[in-house]
């Protein structure tokens, strides 16, 4: 047998929903900078879900579906209370409240794929309602409930303030939604497939993945960004303090992917965003910060920015707490895990590689009184 460290490189499967082919990332075929610049995240996930992009009817229902499906048990929102609140991250949070979503459900272990369908509406509608509501219990305040007039991205902004986000905000999470939402294989990916690969529910395929994205080498690397971010403070200390890391030979977060060799397509977009948004906050020190940064990286290493190193200053300047950038990232990330799910039930094979054993060979077993 042949050891591939990381699986590196190993095809584990096929796959219709997305793809990274010389640089480019499309979704079903779509090339990412034509979906970030024109698409809304509603369409993105009818895309993935159905493989084409939805006409104005098709779009409407999923909108309405979608609205209709957002609230959540109050139950689950009473369960958030009993939480160590200034202890537990976000992500551990919306990790076990989507796993008690399941018990909501009358219909998490019927298997028809009319009903797999549904639950894949009722978890999209309801990720963003379970973020917005814990974030705002743990500070003291009631959670907002969903309009049903909002898009996804204006209604989880809204959820999260109790105010309506200006257009120039909705567009830069709806963009920042877009950017995420699928991705190939990655890590909290395959862990969904292998999940359900054993025909368990959504609902545990979803909480896996979540459990993977909570890794700051998965989803957690952009709350580091912006810790690393905070740590400069001041575009002057940028180089110095870029400098010091690389000469300790310390990861800085943000940069390089495994898949990409020229860079992730992505950023650029976020990157644009970071630009307009920490101007019109009158912050542009952390999109000044970043830049340099990236100037200092991208000059001593070929590694130039991920999706990961600019969405930081957007969420940022959106005013969303450092600690829900990564459930935001999942917040986008469950449309692709449930296109992947989906699939991986339309033509499932149970996910089980092999090891190459290491370990002593051919060991004799000695009694317990004569070890």
């Amino acid at each position: 047998m042949t050891t591939t460290r990381g699986l590196e490189g190993v095809v584990a499967t096929t796959s219709s929903v997305s793809s990274i082919i010389d640089d480019t990332l499309t979704y079903a075929g779509f090339n990412i900078d034509d979906l970030a610049e024109h698409a809304s995240f509603e369409e993105v996930v009818y895309l993935l879900w159905h493989l084409k992009l939805p006409n104005e009817t098709q779009l409407a229902e999923i909108k309405q579906q979608l609205s209709e499906n957002a609230s959540v048990p109050k139950e689950i929102l009473e369960h958030f209370k009993t939480y160590p609140i200034q202890e537990v991250h976000p992500m551990a949070a919306l990790r076990s409240a989507v796993s008690l979503l399941g018990l909501y459900d009358s219909e998490a272990d019927v298997m028809e794929p009319q009903a797999n369908y549904r639950k894949a509406i009722r978890l999209q509608a309801k990720m963003p309602t379970l973020v917005t509501a814990f974030a705002r219990i743990r500070k003291g305040l009631d959670p907002v409930e969903p309009r049903k007039d909002l898009s996804l991205a204006a209604n989880f902004l809204y959820m999260l303030t109790g105010e309506e986000p200006s257009p120039v905000a909705e567009e830069a999470f709806n963009k920042a939604l877009v950017l995420h939402a699928d991705h190939e294989l990655n890590a909290s990916t395959f862990t969904a497939r292998v999940c359900v690969a054993t025909l368990s529910d959504v609902y545990s395929g979803v909480t896996a993945a979540i459990g993977a994205l909570k890794g700051p080498l998965h989803g957690g690397a952009n709350e580091a960004v912006m810790k690393m971010l905070t740590e400069v403070g001041e575009v002057g200390r940028a180089e110095e303090y870029i400098r010091e890391k690389l000469a300790n030979k310390e990861k800085i977060m943000g940069f390089g992917h495994r898949v990409y060799r020229n860079g992730d397509p992505r950023a650029k977009h976020l990157r644009e965003m970071s630009e307009k948004l920490t101007n019109l906050t009158g912050e542009p020190k952390w999109y000044e910060m970043s830049v340099k940064i990236e100037e200092v990286v991208t000059s001593s290493k070929p590694l130039p920015p991920n999706v990961d190193f600019y969405s930081a200053s957007v969420y940022h300047s959106l005013g969303i707490d450092h600690d829900l950038f990564t459930p935001i990232f999942a917040v986008s990330r469950v449309s692709g895990w449930l296109a992947h799910i989906l699939e991986q039930y339309d033509n499932n094979r149970l996910i089980r590689p092999r090891a190459d054993y290491i370990g002593p060979d051919m060991q004799t077993f000695v009694a317990l009184e004569k070890r």
